[in-house]
C-alpha cells in the first residue's frame, strides 16, 4: 500500500474558505430556531390558553409521527423528544423530522420522473431470464424496478476500482475521449488539485463543442468552494448547477442533500462509486490515515439509468431554472457487445418518494445469503429491522461481517456507530475496523455472486434522507475482483467482534444508549 510524501496532514490553514459561510448559516439556523422556541415558551408563559393548545399539538403530533409507515427506530426518538420538551421537539421535528417534505419540491420530482423513468428500457426478458437461473436475484431485481423504476441490463461490462486513485485515472481518460455531452454530479468537489485536473479537460471539451454540465451539492462542498465558484464554472462555458443551498434561515428541505457521485460520458460509458472530487480521496492529503475508497467503470446499455438518474436531478433541483424539453439526445441506442456476461442494476434512492430503496436493497441481499454477506461502510447507524436482517442471517449459519472506520473522521458519529456493535455481535456478526484508516467505500457482496457498489452508507442518512444511487452487479469478474478486495480489507483490519459482544462496561453501555436517541438525526 503507498503511501505520498507530502500533504500527510490536514493543516489548519487547509480549512477551506467556504466554511465561514457554513458557520454563518448554522449560527443563523441555531438563532432563527431558539427565537421561534423562546417566542413560543413566552406566549406559553403568558397565555395559559397556548399550554392547553401545545399539548393538544403535540400530542396530535406524536399520533401522526406513530401512525407513519416508518420503522420504530425512526419514530420513537421523536416522539420521546417532543413528549419531554413540546416547543424545542415540535421545532426540531419541523426543521429536521419532517425529510423534506416540502410539496412543491415533492411534486417536482414526481413530474420528472414521470417523464424519465418510461424512457428506460423493459426488462421483461432478462426478468424472465433471471427468475429462471436466479429466484433469489429476480425477486431483488423486480423490487428495484417496481418502486424505483430502474430496469435490470444485460451486455454492460463492468469495471471494478479497489481504490479511488485508479477510478479517478480511468475517469479522466474516458472524459478526454467525450464527443458530445458530460455530466458530472457528486456531492463534494474540492477547488483543489484534484478537481482542477479534470476541470481542465472539461474546458478543454467546451471549446471542442462537448456539452458540459457539473451538478455538487452545497453543503457537501461548503468547505471545499466559494460561493462564486458555480459563477468560475459558467464563465468557462461549463453549465452548473448547486443542489440546494444552505442559506441561513428555516429551511425546511435543509435535511435533504444530494450524496450521488456519477459521470457520464456520452450516454456510453459512466462511473460511480463511493468517492467524490476532492483531494483526500485520491491520498493528496492524509487526516485521517490511508482513505480507502472505491467505484466502478460502466460501459454499455446499463449507462442509461446513471443519465437518467443525473437528469433527474438537474431538472427538478429549481422551479425557476431553463431546463431540459426532450432527452433524445442523451438516451440513445448503441450499438456495444459486452465481452463479460452478468446483470447489471443501477439504480437511485430518492427521500421524497418514502421508499428506502438503498435499505431494502441490502437487507434483500443479506436474507437471500447462503453462504456469506459482507458489508463495508464509513457509518453504521441502523434500524432495528437492519439490525435484526443481519443478526439472523449470522443465527442462519451465513458469515456476515461488517467492516468500518478504525480512523474516525467525526469521532461522535464514531461512538455511535461502535455503539451498534454490541447488539449485532452477541448474535454471530463479525465486526472489524479497517486499521489504516478511514474506509469511505459502501458495498456489499453475498455468496460470490451479488454485490453493490455505489454512495449508499449503512447509516439513517443515506437510507433515509439523502439523495442517493448504488449499483448492483451479479453473476460476472466484477464480483470476483469485489470480493478480493474485501479479503485484503480484511487483512488489514482489526476484528473486534469478541471485544464488544461481551467487553462493554454498565457505563459505556448507557452513554451509547443516550446517545443512540439521537440517531435518525445524524
Amino acid at each position: 500500500m503507498s503511501r505520498p510524501n507530502k500533504y500527510t496532514l490536514e493543516k489548519k490553514a487547509a480549512v477551506k474558505n467556504g466554511v465561514q459561510r457554513m458557520v454563518i448559516a448554522v449560527l443563523s439556523v441555531v438563532i432563527n430556531s431558539l427565537l421561534v422556541v423562546w417566542g413560543v415558551i413566552w406566549l406559553n408563559n403568558t397565555w395559559h390558553w397556548l399550554s392547553m393548545l401545545l399539548t393538544v399539538i403535540s400530542v396530535l403530533v406524536v399520533l401522526g409521527i406513530y401512525s407513519m409507515y416508518k420503522t420504530a427506530s425512526i419514530k420513537m426518538p421523536w416522539i420521546m423528544l417532543i413528549m419531554a420538551m413540546p416547543v424545542a421537539g415540535l421545532v426540531l421535528y419541523l426543521l429536521v423530522g419532517l425529510n423534506g417534505s416540502t410539496n412543491k419540491m415533492r411534486r417536482r420530482y414526481e413530474a420528472i420522473d414521470k417523464v424519465l423513468l418510461p424512457l428506460l428500457p423493459e426488462d421483461s426478458e432478462i426478468q424472465k431470464e433471471i427468475k429462471k437461473d436466479a429466484p433469489y436475484l429476480a425477486n431483488i431485481t423486480h423490487y428495484i424496478k417496481k418502486y424505483s423504476g430502474y430496469p435490470v441490463y444485460k451486455n454492460t461490462d463492468i469495471t471494478y476500482f479497489d481504490d479511488a486513485l485508479k477510478g479517478i485515472e480511468a475517469q479522466k481518460d474516458a472524459l478526454k475521449q467525450a464527443k458530445e455531452f458530460i455530466f458530472m454530479e457528486y456531492h463534494a468537489i474540492e477547488d483543489a488539485e484534484s478537481w482542477h485536473s479534470i476541470q481542465d479537460i472539461l474546458e478543454e471539451k467546451v471549446k471542442e463543442g462537448v456539452e458540459v454540465r457539473v451538478f455538487y451539492d452545497d453543503m457537501g462542498s461548503i468547505g471545499f468552494v466559494n460561493t462564486d465558484f458555480v459563477k468560475r464554472l459558467r464563465a468557462k462555458g461549463i453549465r452548473a448547477r448547486v443542489f440546494n443551498p444552505f442559506a441561513p434561515g428555516l429551511n425546511l428541505f435543509l435535511n435533504n442533500r444530494d450524496h450521488r457521485k456519477i459521470t457520464v460520458i456520452d450516454g456510453k460509458i459512466g462511473f460511480t462509486g463511493g468517492y467524490n472530487i476532492a483531494n483526500e480521496y485520491f491520498h493528496l492529503a492524509e487526516p485521517y490515515g490511508f482513505w480507502k475508497d472505491t467505484g466502478i467503470k460502466l460501459e454499455g446499455d446499463a449507462v442509461k439509468s446513471l443519465t437518467v438518474t443525473f437528469l433527474e436531478m438537474w431538472n427538478a433541483i429549481k422551479g425557476n431554472d431553463i431546463d431540459d424539453v426532450t432527452f433524445d439526445r442523451y438516451l440513445r441506442d448503441y450499438e456495444y457487445t459486452a465481452g463479460n456476461k452478468g446483470y447489471v442494476v443501477p439504480y437511485a434512492d430518492n427521500p421524497m418518494d418514502g421508499e428506502q430503496v438503498g435499505e431494502e436493497v441490502y437487507m434483500s441481499i443479506a436474507n437471500m445469503a447462503k453462504d456469506y454477506v459482507w458489508f463495508i461502510t464509513p457509518y453504521l447507524i441502523i434500524t432495528e429491522e437492519m439490525t435484526h436482517t443481519l443478526s439472523l442471517a449470522a443465527k442462519r449459519g451465513v458469515d456476515v461481517r461488517i467492516v468500518t472506520p478504525g480512523i474516525p473522521d467525526k469521532k461522535i458519529v464514531y461512538s455511535l456507530t461502535r455503539s451498534y456493535y454490541n447488539g449485532l455481535a452477541r448474535n454471530g456478526v463479525k465486526i472489524y475496523e479497517y486499521t489504516p484508516g478511514f474506509c469511505h467505500a459502501k458495498m456489499s457482496i453475498a455468496d460470490d455472486f451479488v454485490a453493490t457498489c455505489g454512495t449508499i452508507n449503512l447509516d439513517y442518512r443515506s437510507l433515509y434522507h439523502h439523495f442517493e444511487n448504488g449499483c448492483l452487479y451479479a453473476d460476472c469478474d466484477a464480483v470476483k475482483k469485489t470480493k478480493e478486495d474485501f479479503e485484503q480489507i480484511f487483512k488489514e483490519s482489526k476484528e473486534v467482534t469478541e471485544y464488544y459482544a461481551s467487553g462493554r462496561g454498565a457505563f459505556l453501555r448507557f452513554s451509547q444508549l443516550i446517545l443512540r436517541l439521537s440517531a435518525p438525526l445524524m
